[in-house]
């Protein structure tokens, strides 16, 4: 049996929030237009899982008030009418930003990036940078062992280029969090 979706062509932010999207799966609103996103592989599933705990942990331990985030929406401000946008993992320290559809205020969003969401990631990422709150993208490689971190710099703006790191350690410095690039792929044969 095929099953027809009726997904309309355009969408506001709005309608899409109040919309009941078809086959229980996770969707993005990009440019007014409703993308359905597939599910994870698990590798995808092995490295956000770690990389969550591995956050949530260490926020615990320093009696932080943020939170890590699982598949959050984010709005960035760029048309802000016609984007939703779904990182992998966000940090955000806002208590405000646990009582609506998607977080106003991260502080750190995360992506897990594959060969098949190359482009969709990346565009993601530029849409990201225009959150005022957002102090970091770390976006973490499947296809090798390997992170591109951006940071905001003090002038309030972003770099040209990630900083690229393959092994040893690397610091979140939005929530103070230095760890091996290793250890992201924990479980996975990878590291």
């Amino acid at each position: 049996m095929v099953l027809a979706w009726n997904i309309p062509d355009l969408m506001t932010v709005a309608e899409f929030l109040e919309w009941d999207s078809p086959g229980g799966y996770l969707w993005q609103l990009i440019d007014g237009v409703p993308a359905s996103m597939a599910p994870p592989v698990p590798l995808h599933g092995a490295i956000q899982s770690e990389t969550g705990s591995l956050i949530r942990n260490h926020l615990v331990v320093r009696g932080s008030p943020c939170a890590v985030i699982t598949t959050p929406g984010v709005i960035p401000p760029f048309q802000s009418d016609r984007n939703f946008m779904v990182p992998d993992l966000a940090v955000t320290c806002s208590a405000t930003d646990m009582t609506g559809k998607a977080l106003h205020e991260p502080v750190l969003l995360v992506e897990i990036l594959s060969p098949s969401n190359h482009a969709e990631t990346w565009r993601n990422v530029r849409a990201y940078m225009t959150i005022t709150s957002l102090r970091e993208i770390l976006v973490i490689r499947t296809a090798s062992v390997g992170v591109d971190l951006l940071r905001r710099g003090d002038d309030g703006l972003w770099p040209e280029r990630p900083q690229v790191i393959t092994t040893g350690p690397f610091t979140l410095s939005s929530i103070g969090l230095s760890l091996p690039v290793a250890a992201l792929y924990r479980g996975t044969g990878m590291a």
